[in-house]
């Protein structure tokens, strides 16, 4: 795939940028796509009659319709309305998104070319090649033999991943909702992670540290170089870690460092369509 030869305005936001890229790379492309409503315009895409999505690198959306389990993260309702689409048939979902970190994760690991790189699974510490599991339930400890049901974005072998993209924060929650966990007292000093009206910031990333030490696998955050201020909120989490040898366990890795060991053809697809070169 070509890359693009995009001119984008500096001092965007990352939102925005994507979105430039999206609709440019769409055009260019011929792709099938909506532009959704909002103070920020966002870029979906559809499968076309040829079987191709958009949001898709070719090789990875192959993998993933013949795949049952990956084809089903496909379905999920996307949140925004509206009247008229490209087609009458064409229904939202969430993965059809140009900001979806989902779909970029997905991009990734779903090409053929990426778990079975010695070079790919060195950098995660991943020991042997193994099927990405998406949307995996660690099923966390709660009190009273309880477990959770949520989800994290990925698990592969023993390395749970979270992806985040163009997402404002990692979500908050009251003291009630934290206090559920059976280990939390024993995992955190939550003095240490900051407070907003009342709430705990960074709830996913105290969930999924949780995860890490009730599964004994490693838990590593999927960030944007280009959004500092969610790389600065998971080392104040880190921070806040009691113990030594789960602390060694978290990690972060920038899609930017990831996208430096993948494939040529896929480097080249994130380049132009995420503006994600290596670091």
């Amino acid at each position: 795939m070509t890359e693009l030869n995009l001119e984008i305005p500096s001092g965007l936001t990352l939102r925005t940028e994507l979105s430039l890229r999206a609709l440019r790379f769409a055009k260019t492309h011929g792709l099938v796509y909506e532009r959704t409503d909002g103070t920020v315009p966002g870029v979906l895409f559809a499968q076309d009659d040829n079987g191709c999505h958009g949001n898709f690198h070719p090789l990875s959306y192959q993998m993933i319709s013949s795949h049952a389990q990956w084809k089903l993260r496909l379905g999920k309702a996307h949140t925004a309305f509206k009247r008229s689409r490209a087609r009458a048939n064409w229904h939202w979902r969430e993965l059809d998104c140009a900001h979806s970190s989902d779909a970029l994760l997905m991009n990734i690991f779903c090409h053929p070319g990426v778990v079975t790189s010695a070079v790919v699974r060195a950098m995660l510490g991943v020991e042997s090649k193994t099927v990405p599991e998406f949307g995996f339930k660690p099923r966390i400890p709660l009190h009273k033999g309880k477990r959770d049901n949520t989800e994290i974005d990925m698990k592969l072998d023993q390395s749970l991943v979270e992806a985040k993209l163009t997402e404002s924060d990692f979500q908050s929650a009251g003291f009630e909702l934290i206090s559920r966990y059976r280990d939390v007292g024993s995992v955190f000093d939550l003095s240490e992670i900051p407070c907003r009206n009342g709430r705990h910031c960074s709830y996913q990333l105290i969930r999924g540290t949780l995860a890490a030490y009730a599964t004994g696998f490693s838990y590593c955050i999927f960030c944007d170089v280009r959004r500092p201020d969610l790389i600065e909120a998971w080392y104040r989490v880190m921070r806040a870690v009691r113990l030594v040898e789960l602390r060694c366990r978290l990690k972060l890795l920038t899609w930017q460092e990831l996208a430096a060991v993948l494939p040529d053809d896929l480097q080249q697809f994130l380049a132009a369509k995420y503006g994600v070169v290596p670091a």
